[in-house]
Order: C-alpha cells, then sequence, then structure tokens
C-alpha cells in the first residue's frame, strides 16, 4: 500500500534505486564470465610459432610442394618436400623425399630416403635405399638396400641390391649387381698371414674404384 506521504514515498523509491543499481554489476558478470569462457573454449589453437605450419595431413604425412604426394592412399609417415616429391606413392610408407622429383614414381616401396634432385626418381617398390645428391640412384626401380652419396652415384642401377657408393658418379654403371665387390690382388704364398691384404673390399668408394668393376 502506498503512503500519502510525499517524503516517505521519495525515501522508498530512493531505496528501491540504491538495491537495483547494486545487484546489476553482479547480474552483468553472470553473463559475461560464460560468455568469455565460450569464446575461449572456441578460439583457434595458439601455435609456438606464426604463421602455423601446413603441410600436415591424415597418417602423419607431410607434403609442400606443387603435386607432393598427390597419389597418396593408404600410405603414412610419408614426407614429401619438393615439387612432384613423391608424387606417385599410394601405399608407401616412411618414405622422406626432399628436392624436385625426389621418389617421383614410387609407389609402394617404404623406408627410402632421397635427398636431391630426381634421387630415387624411377624408384617404384624398392625399399630401404638411402639417396643423397642429384640423380643418385636415380633409374634404381625394385633394387633395395642400396645406399648412395654424390652426384648421380649409383645412377643407373636399377634392381641390384646391398650396394654402397660414394663419390661423383661412383657405380654409375652398375644395373643388377648384389653386394658389389672390389677384389684386391693377393699376397705371395712367401708373405706372411699376418701381412696378407684382405681379398675382398665389400664399399667402393669414388669413380675410379667404380670402374674397376668392370675388370673384374
Amino acid at each position: 500500500m502506498q503512503s500519502n506521504n510525499p517524503a516517505l514515498n521519495k525515501n522508498m523509491t530512493t531505496l528501491h534505486s540504491r538495491k537495483s543499481m547494486g545487484s546489476s554489476p553482479l547480474r552483468l558478470a553472470f553473463i559475461l564470465i560464460p560468455l568469455a569462457l565460450a569464446c575461449f573454449a572456441l578460439s583457434p589453437t595458439v601455435w609456438a610459432v606464426d604463421p602455423p605450419p601446413d603441410g600436415g595431413y591424415p597418417g602423419q604425412n607431410t607434403a609442400e610442394g606443387e603435386n607432393a604426394l598427390l597419389s597418396l592412399t593408404t600410405g603414412t609417415s610419408d614426407t614429401a618436400i619438393g615439387f612432384q616429391a613423391l608424387r606417385d606413392n599410394t601405399e608407401g610408407s616412411l618414405n622422406t623425399a626432399t628436392g624436385s622429383l625426389a621418389l617421383g614414381s614410387n609407389t609402394t616401396g617404404s623406408n627410402n630416403s632421397a635427398f636431391g634432385y630426381s634421387a630415387l626418381g624411377s624408384n617404384t617398390t624398392g625399399e630401404r635405399n638411402t639417396a643423397f645428391g642429384q640423380y643418385t640412384l636415380g633409374s634404381n626401380t625394385t633394387g633395395g638396400a642400396n645406399t648412395a652419396s654424390g652426384d648421380s652415384a649409383l645412377y643407373g642401377n636399377t634392381t641390384g641390391v646391398n650396394n654402397t657408393a660414394t663419390g661423383y658418379v661412383a657405380l654409375r654403371n652398375n644395373i643388377s649387381a648384389i653386394l658389389v665387390l672390389l677384389a684386391m690382388p693377393e699376397k705371395s704364398a712367401s708373405e706372411s698371414k699376418e701381412h696378407r691384404t684382405a681379398p675382398l673390399l665389400p664399399v667402393l668408394v669414388g669413380p675410379r674404384l667404380a670402374a674397376a668393376q668392370q675388370l673384374w
């Protein structure tokens, strides 16, 4: 019931206004806090680097460059950096290709590493090959467990396995040899055994030693 006393009515109105003003900030806080939490939850992931890294795809695959990993289907943990690197790879896994056309023809081969222009460029199903340098193991198709380091090293190898070539054009003309060995001259029977040279050297180093393959 409203009082006819103007002074009393004025005091009641002032008290009501003060109560309303006092409750407004609290009410506003209840609205803003949940809103702020919702915005934070919906905000994008904060990365340690800016801009954030791209090129990451399902299956722990990474690709950077035009047509890199273009044909991938079920392969996992592949890394392709460069123009058409690992372009034809479909099911091969655990491959690393850095450089234009590196491992570009690989389809199902796995565990290969190629660094350099067209390194292991023709490899299709070969596995566990390592190539450092342009054109290294460039013609390899199905050969496996080969290691080549140096421009065009083991370039002509196609199906050979377990070869190691280090140096410019080392073992360039090897095609299908398995574990290439360089024969060493035997010591005469009169020489003591402790001074005798080992008859075989399993690793060829450099173009001259690689060319010696043709003599044995």
